[in-house]
C-alpha cells in the first residue's frame, strides 16, 4: 500500500469515525448516563468489532450478499428494527444517578455484534475495502482494519467524553429527558439513508 493510499485511508477513517452516526450517538448517551469508565467496554467493542468486521467482509462475506440478495434485505430490516429498539432504550434511560447505580451500558460483545447491523459501519467498511484495499488481498484488508482501529478509538473516545461532560448539565431530570429524546431522535434520523430505495 502506497503512502498516498495510506494517507487517504487515514483521512477517510478519521472523517467517517468522527462524524455523527449510531455508534457515536449511543456513546455520547452512554457517557452522559453511565460515565466514561463504565462505557469503556462499549467503546472497545465498537473499535475492535468494526476492525474484525472489515477483515471478514473483505475476506468474502460480502459475496453472500451478491449470491443471496435477500440476505442483504433481511439485514437492513433487522438493522432498522434493532436501531429503533436502541433509540427507545436511550429515550427512556433512567436519571443519571439512578442509571449509574442500576442501569447497564452496552457490553463489549453487544457493541461488537452491533457493528453487523449498523448501516453506517457497513457503508464505511464497503467503501474502505473497495477504494483503499488495492489488490483485494488479506494483507490489504488487515491494513485497512488496523488503520480504522487506530483512528476510530480516539474519535469515539471524544464522543464518550463529550457525553460525560454533558452529564453535569443533565443533572436536571427534564434536561436529561430532552437530551435522551434528542439522541434517540438523531439515532432514528441516521436510518434515513438505509430507508432510501437502492
Amino acid at each position: 500500500m502506497t503512502f498516498e493510499i495510506l494517507s487517504a485511508l487515514t483521512l477517510f477513517a478519521f472523517v467517517s469515525s468522527a462524524t455523527p452516526g449510531p455508534n457515536n450517538l449511543m456513546l455520547m448517551a452512554s457517557g452522559a448516563n453511565y460515565g466514561f469508565v463504565r462505557s469503556l467496554p462499549h467503546m472497545l467493542g465498537i473499535s475492535i468489532g468494526f476492525s474484525v468486521m472489515i477483515i471478514l467482509v473483505g475476506a468474502g462475506l460480502v459475496r453472500i450478499f451478491d449470491t443471496y440478495p435477500v440476505s442483504y434485505a433481511l439485514l437492513k430490516v433487522f438493522s432498522v428494527v434493532y436501531l429503533v429498539y436502541l433509540a427507545w432504550k436511550i429515550a427512556n434511560a433512567a436519571p443519571i444517578r439512578k442509571s449509574a447505580a442500576e442501569g447497564t451500558p452496552m457490553t463489549f460483545l453487544q457493541a461488537a455484534a452491533f457493528q453487523w447491523v449498523n448501516p453506517k459501519a457497513w457503508a464505511m467498511a464497503l467503501t474502505a475495502l473497495s477504494v483503499y484495499a488495492p489488490g483485494q488481498t488479506l494483507t490489504a484488508f488487515a491494513i485497512v482494519a488496523v488503520v480504522f482501529g487506530l483512528v476510530n478509538l480516539p474519535s469515539i473516545t471524544l464522543w464518550t467524553l463529550l457525553g460525560q461532560q454533558m452529564a453535569r448539565v443533565l443533572i436536571n431530570p427534564t434536561r436529561l429527558q430532552v437530551f435522551n429524546w434528542t439522541m434517540a431522535g438523531l439515532l432514528i434520523a441516521s436510518l434515513y439513508p438505509v430507508l432510501l430505495p437502492p
